[in-house]
């Protein structure tokens, strides 16, 4: 059994008119957001493998989940194919996920989060907030299996959820 955690980066910045897309930074409630999540997630979970997309905001809400889980910064993975393509390439990256590893994030992008998890979680959610995460638990013993695996959404969590 494996558990996949897909987080929608936090909230970005859009005030900036003069950077690429893969560099447009977290906004203030982008930060607030990340370290709310980590904190909930923290108490929930003891992660084992980060891998995040190469955008800034991205890799900036993974570095902050990093920090809040203690991991080493070295054990965060980009991979530039979980920016701008499908869900069929998030389950090429995550088919590398090395297997001694029982869970992992994934730090991605909308629609391609949220299509990833309705397709490995059965659920049918409509548009994941930013910082969101679903937890989903696949009936695999290796991550190249994903493809093949049937998962089940175990939660849906995301800042403006209060329990």
């Amino acid at each position: 059994m494996k558990t996949l955690y897909l987080v929608r980066h936090a909230k970005s910045s859009w005030n900036i008119d003069t950077i690429a897309d893969i560099d447009r930074p977290l906004n203030d409630r982008g930060y607030t957001d990340a370290h709310e999540m980590a904190k909930r997630m923290n108490k929930k979970v003891q992660p084992a493998f980060l891998i995040s997309s190469p955008a800034i905001r991205a890799v900036s809400t993974a570095l902050i989940f990093s920090r809040v889980f203690k991991t080493e910064v070295s054990a965060l993975e980009l991979h530039p194919l979980l920016y701008g393509t499908n869900a069929k390439q998030y389950l090429q990256v995550i088919g590398t996920i090395p297997d001694q590893h029982t869970s992992a994030f994934l730090f991605g992008h909308n629609p391609i989060i949220t299509e990833t998890a309705n397709m490995l979680g059965g659920t049918q959610l409509l548009d994941m907030a930013t910082a969101g995460i679903v937890g989903i638990e696949l009936d695999i013993m290796s991550w190249k299996k994903v493809r093949e695996a049937h998962g089940k959404m175990i939660f849906y969590d995301f800042p403006k959820n209060v329990d």
